[in-house]
């Protein structure tokens, strides 16, 4: 196959896998090089120190995998619709209703790899990555025409909006590469920035993690500080709402497959006490193949017992 012919056909299988979009980058430097410097060096990771550790080779992506030509950028839909809040339960954010993408989206992921090394031919190697390790997604989905980077730090795709997993294959393999997508279609809006409770933007495509409510349930680790903890509002792991005010996903976005991740809308609202009378071992049992296994029970304790407090000093 021509490079052209071997990305289409990579492509082509990518949809048939169940992705909603696929596109090839290269693998040169990211232009956004010293915005993540500044952005370490002030602080705004918060506890995140493997950002730190993967600096260098999330600037140089050709560091990620010896050899490697392109990058297969893919991206999952899971958007879906929301169901009416529950005033006595916490609310999970849509990702994470139902089982880990991490691990839910490799058996596809190795599919599209072992499709890419029969199109490369011998000696064609791959690398795939599910939102880990020193890869810069959304840096390489751009470069990949397949979005743009909006003010809420979130790839943006049309016909999509930004309720997607992204995921990359590193290969040698020559394939012909995609025009970076370079239209900022945010224009003047700046809702996703005014509706963050927390104020967790400091500008535009600025997000200060130690602020955001996704890292504060997720990441963070002990005590959340009292006048944070209650901007939590009901959030119990994760946080939709940069999101759900996005035009891009209020009008113009569809609702994702459930082919490759089981996600429920059942699942969007934890009944307040649950986590209470659980131990490790039940815990593990009803929650250890969903994202709510990183924060443990003891996070989702701690998460719980502030959207109960939450709830009950909201106005009646």
């Amino acid at each position: 196959m021509t490079p052209q012919e071997g990305a289409g056909s990579i492509k082509a299988k990518a949809r048939e896998l169940g992705f909603a979009a696929a596109g090839i980058a290269d693998l040169g430097p990211i232009p956004h090089a010293d915005q993540l410097d500044r952005w370490l060096d002030q602080g705004l990771a918060g506890t995140m120190r493997y950002m730190h550790r993967q600096a260098a080779r999330r600037k140089a992506p050709e560091s990620i995998m010896p050899g490697a030509k392109v990058c297969v950028v893919v991206m999952y839909n899971y958007g879906h619709d929301d169901p009416e809040a529950v005033s006595s339960a916490g609310r999970v954010a849509r990702f994470a209703r139902g089982a880990d993408y991490h691990r839910a989206l490799i058996p596809a992921l190795e599919a599209l790899a072992s499709h890419i090394e029969a199109v490369g031919g011998p000696g064609t190697t791959t690398r795939a990555f599910v939102d880990a390790g020193p890869v810069p997604e959304r840096e390489l989905a751009q470069r990949a025409g397949l979005g743009w980077i909006g003010k809420n730090t979130l790839l943006i795709r049309p016909g999509l909006g930004s309720y997607t997993f992204i995921a990359t294959v590193f290969t040698n393999a020559n394939l012909s590469v995609d025009p970076p997508f370079t239209t900022d279609r945010c224009g003047t809006c700046t809702r996703c920035l005014t509706a963050c409770p927390t104020d967790a933007f400091p500008d535009p495509r600025v997000l200060d993690a130690r602020r955001c409510i996704s890292y504060l349930t997720i990441e963070h680790r002990g005590e959340i500080a009292g006048d944070l903890a209650k901007q939590v509002g009901p959030w119990v792991f994760g946080c939709d709402i940069c999101q759900d005010v996005c035009p891009w996903n209020r009008k113009f976005a569809s609702e994702g497959p459930t082919s490759l991740v089981a996600l429920d809308p059942a699942r969007a609202w934890i009944p307040f006490g649950t986590f209470a009378t659980l131990d490790e071992a039940a815990f593990d049992r009803q929650y250890g193949w969903t994202p709510l296994e990183r924060p443990g029970l003891e996070g989702m304790r701690r998460n719980m017992a502030i959207a109960e407090r939450n709830a009950a000093e909201a106005p009646s």
